[in-house]
């Protein structure tokens, strides 16, 4: 029987002001679920779920350049629709982590503010967690393991060898005055022992055991390569 991976998308399609109003729109990041999806749909069952289930909003600022510099992703955004628009609950899978082998989020800015303090998601990685199954993010995917503090008080990243969507990336985008909080500072906070690419925008992937993070869209080919070894693949 083929593993079985559960893959998290956002919900959070817009970013707002301090008075409500929409500065610019987020969600997913095309290629880290383009790229992973490449490498694993043949081997694995994936299953597509978000915070509230239905469509799960793709940026529109991750189609260029990659849907005309990237087959894979434009081959991806083209035929696979139906995986985004059509997604199930995070907590429908809430007390079923043993039909599971392992859990991954792509990043986008959607993730940071929904994902990142979302109960159902927090719960699940838990469990995920505390059946020793894999637990994979990608560029801004890793604010999913934030706030989850396993049985023992830490959180789950303490003392691991992790990477995320850098500072310097984020200054870089101009976007870090939107983000409700610093990805690279709250995993260091965690206790994560943090690495990242020697230059912008290269690709840098960490495995420390069940724990598979990536630092930003050209890693997360890599993080799908490693989910499928650690799921012997």
């Amino acid at each position: 029987m083929a593993p079985k991976v559960l893959i998290v998308l956002t919900s959070y399609g817009k970013i707002l002001d301090s008075d409500g109003k929409p500065i610019q729109e987020t969600g997913w990041y095309l290629p880290e679920l383009a790229h992973p999806y490449e490498v694993l749909a043949p081997k694995c069952e994936l299953v597509i779920a978000s915070p509230k289930g239905g469509a799960a909003p793709l940026d529109p600022h991750s189609l260029q350049p990659w849907i005309q510099d990237d087959s894979s992703s434009a081959s991806f955004h083209s035929s696979k629709k139906a995986l985004w628009e059509h997604t199930a609950k995070i907590s429908d899978f809430l007390g079923r982590a043993d039909e599971f082998d392992a859990v991954f989020y792509p990043g986008g800015h959607g993730p940071m503010f929904d994902i990142a303090t979302d109960a159902a998601s927090i719960a699940l990685v838990g469990e995920f967690w505390a059946k020793g199954k894999v637990a994979a993010a990608v560029c801004h995917g890793p604010a999913a393991f934030v706030n989850v503090t396993l049985p023992g008080g830490d959180n789950i990243m303490k003392g691991k060898q992790v990477s995320g969507f850098t500072s310097a990336e984020e200054d870089a985008m101009d976007m870090s005055k939107y983000m409700p909080f610093v990805l690279e500072d709250k995993m260091k906070a965690d206790g994560g022992v943090f690495h990242k690419a020697a230059e912008l925008w290269g690709p840098k992937v960490c495995v420390d055991g069940n724990l598979i993070t990536g630092q930003n869209p050209s890693s997360a080919k890599g993080v799908g390569e490693a989910i499928a070894k650690a799921l012997g693949v």
